[in-house]
């Protein structure tokens, strides 16, 4: 189980990773639309894998 836990904190480690270097590419106006769904898919596998991390943690 503590395996899994670890795998899962590694993953959450490169999605936040990601997520900042995908910020990183939007402009400050006009942010074009395959930008932002990268951004929204990576920020909802951060989210699911939060939840899934704190349900196994209990």
């Amino acid at each position: 189980m503590q395996e899994v836990i670890e795998k899962m904190r590694d993953r959450l480690a490169d999605l936040e990773a990601l997520i900042a270097e995908t910020e990183k590419r939007l402009p400050a106006h006009s942010a074009k639309p395959p930008v932002m769904m990268d951004l929204f898919i990576l920020e909802d596998e951060r989210d699911a894998l939060l939840k899934k991390l704190a349900a196994l943690q209990d």
